[in-house]
């Protein structure tokens, strides 16, 4: 009896999730902007405003919010904005005004100098 066994190789597993040239995290900030949008005609139809106008209200303000997050997308990649945002929390420079932190250090617990 021979058992012969055809396996898939799944390449790519490790690979993040890319839809359309959108990596990542920049798929959710894409449905967020068309949440935010469907919201912004919904509450200018409820207003009184022609369907007509709030429809180019809403292009007006997607079509740059659509090509801002595919340049994010393209220009920091998959992790990218998460560390421009990390990278600015961390200090330029750190400013002592004493030296006592550099006389007296602890080794184990133990305080020397």
């Amino acid at each position: 009896m021979a058992n012969t066994s055809v396996y898939q190789i799944n390449k790519g597993i490790n690979t993040s999730i890319e839809f359309k040239g959108l990596k990542a995290q920049y798929i959710w900030y894409m449905g967020g902007a068309a949440i935010v949008l469907f919201a912004i005609y919904t509450l200018l139809y409820i207003c009184g405003i022609r369907s007509y106008i709030c429809v180019g209200i809403v292009v007006c303000l997607g079509i740059p919010m659509i090509m801002g997050i595919y340049h994010l997308s393209s220009a920091y990649g998959e992790h990218g904005v998460t560390k421009m945002l990390a990278r600015r929390n961390i200090p330029r420079y750190v400013k002592s005004n004493s030296r006592r932190i550099f006389k007296t250090s602890t080794i184990n617990g133990k305080v020397t100098g």
